[in-house]
């Protein structure tokens, strides 16, 4: 075979080779196909049915319902209320998320210990049906825009903590929330990490839980997926609730403004 024949196959050969792989799919490509084939069964709908249901249950030592409590929207308004949250309430003289919000209404409304329920291992006991409350009530904000207020002192003190601290690097790793969710275009894997320091897009980061974890069969909240965050960083885990939670929710949630509320949605 002479040069130029030669060289012509080359060239083919690239080409084909170029086009080959142009036609495959991205891994992220695949992973949100994946997604979308199990999206019509989301298991999340039973934790959805069940969350409703115990909002309307009457419980606890009181023996009454949640449907009374007020999420910021009203007495048992529930719409729109996900999209708020975290956010100051009077009563409380905290900034609260909707989990912790949802055990001060157990607390309040249906004679519930506060303190043992936020004491309970994920996925157990009291702390599962916060869970499951907590999917009910933010799938009622589904499509809605995440719009979390800014106006009273210690909303915007919670932003600002919570911009310090997705920065702070610690832990055996030196890592800290940016190591992974600080810029664009990056990845674990074949996961990619959503820059969680500006609006990240619909349905992403902060608007995506609760989400229903595929690999582990589990439905987790805002306040485990954060847990787990500090676990992976190799940082003590903190406590259901606490401030460092909360602050890191409302630094999120804020960057998120105007994002539509995807949950529940469903994880690897």
């Amino acid at each position: 075979m002479n040069r130029t024949a030669t060289r012509v196959v080359l060239t083919l050969a690239g080409l084909l080779a170029a086009s080959a792989a142009h036609a495959q799919p991205s891994a992220a490509e695949g992973i949100a196909k994946y997604r979308e084939m199990l999206q019509d069964g989301n298991p999340a709908e039973l934790f959805e049915m069940k969350g409703e249901e115990l909002w309307k249950q009457k419980r606890g030592p009181k023996n009454a319902s949640l449907e009374q409590c007020d999420l910021g929207k009203g007495p048992g308004v529930i719409k729109g209320a996900f999209v708020e949250l975290p956010r100051f309430f009077k009563d409380t003289n905290r900034v609260q998320d909707l989990e912790d919000r949802i055990v001060t209404c157990m607390e309040t409304l249906q004679g519930f210990k506060g303190e043992d329920v936020r004491k309970t291992a994920f996925g157990r006991g009291e702390m599962a049906n916060v869970t499951a409350l907590a999917t009910y009530v933010a799938t009622a904000s589904k499509g809605m825009k995440m719009n979390l207020p800014q106006s009273h002192a210690q909303e915007k003190l919670m932003y600002e903590t919570g911009k310090r601290l997705f920065f702070t690097r610690g832990g055996t790793h030196d890592f800290s929330c940016a190591s992974c969710h600080g810029e664009d275009n990056k990845r674990i894997r074949l996961q990619d990490l959503p820059n969680l320091t500006k609006n990240p897009g619909d349905g992403i980061g902060f608007a995506a839980w609760p989400a229903y974890r595929v690999s582990n069969a589990q439905m987790w909240g805002m306040q485990l997926r954060l847990n787990d965050c500090f676990r992976q960083m190799r940082w003590p885990e903190p406590k259901f609730g606490s401030d460092a939670t909360i602050a890191l929710s409302v630094y999120m949630g804020v960057n998120a403004k105007s994002a539509e509320s995807a949950v529940p949605t469903i994880k690897r």
